[in-house]
């Protein structure tokens, strides 16, 4: 697997330090199929709603590509109360054409979605993986799937 790296500038000396991670948080982009977007777009809107860059350490497109986001060593922005000890991984898609909840995400980005968390389990073995609305005091379907039930599943 090919990790592309990050296509935009960070802050990297206004970003907290990641502590142990002890999470590896899965999310979606809470987009439309048809959104064709990467971490650069995913960056423009987390500075619109005024963070400091992009929330997510890795974002992967449509296509299946891996796109890096926030450094490792960097704590994120993307669930609250976890950011500094939860890595975020962030899969383009997850609502239908209304707006509603879907696991849309394609063969090609759930395949780029194992392989990832594969190599993170294994310089982090001892995290957790697990979807953004299986934290605490999420009262969101993100990624709108069950994450700990698809690891299982061959």
């Amino acid at each position: 697997m090919t990790i592309l790296p990050c296509p935009v500038s960070l802050p990297l000396m206004r970003l907290a330090l990641m502590e142990r991670v002890q999470y590896i948080a899965v999310h979606c982009s809470a987009t439309r199929p048809t959104a064709n977007i990467g971490a650069a777009d995913i960056d423009t809107m987390h500075r619109a709603r005024k963070f400091a860059c992009i929330g997510y350490h890795y974002v992967i497109r449509r296509s299946g590509a891996v796109e890096k986001g926030r450094p490792e060593r960097n704590a994120g922005a993307h669930v609250e109360g976890y950011n500094s000890k939860a890595l975020g991984i962030c899969l383009v898609g997850g609502i239908d054409c209304q707006g509603k909840a879907q696991n849309n995400f394609t063969p090609a980005q759930l395949d780029a979605l194992r392989q990832l968390l594969a190599e993170l389990k294994t310089r982090y073995p001892q995290a957790i993986v697990q979807g953004h609305r299986d934290f605490p005091n999420v009262a969101k379907d993100c990624p709108c799937f069950d994450v700990r039930a698809w690891l299982q599943t061959p």
